[in-house]
């Protein structure tokens, strides 16, 4: 039974930094893609970050660029997202996800940053950022 299971949300004030943690369970961690995907206020999914098999591919939304950083630890089981410099937008549910398929390749960000994509999810984990 794969699990998804997110830690590190909490609230923090505009400038500054969370890490999030996502534990996976139940598979094999290290043949899927991992994603972050967000939703806010207006309940709408974002996808944020994504990274590929053994991290040799990462794709980030452009409104995360240089401020957020995705990485994962395969030996752990761990996928990550550092999120700094943080501003009242980046609010939200932050989730981590699973990839549908096995592959290992280059996916590209529009399609690595497409929730259909994915298929398990984690529980969410809230993000506020008070200005």
């Amino acid at each position: 039974q794969v699990r998804l299971q997110e830690s590190g949300g909490g609230s923090v004030q505009a400038g500054g930094s969370l890490r999030l943690s996502c534990r996976g369970a139940g598979y094999d961690f290290s043949r899927y893609y991992m994603a972050w995907f967000r939703r806010g206020p207006g309940n709408e999914r974002e996808g944020v970050a994504a990274i590929a098999t053994q991290g040799g591919y990462k794709y980030y939304a452009d409104s995360v660029k240089g401020r957020f950083a995705i990485s994962r630890d395969n030996h752990q089981d761990v996928l990550y997202l550092q999120m700094n410099n943080l501003k009242p937008e980046d609010s939200g549910v932050y989730y981590c996800a699973r990839a549908r398929d096995v592959y290992g390749g280059a996916w590209g960000a529009p399609l690595a940053l497409t929730g259909a994509k994915y298929n398990y999810w984690g529980q969410g984990a809230q993000v506020t950022v008070s200005s």
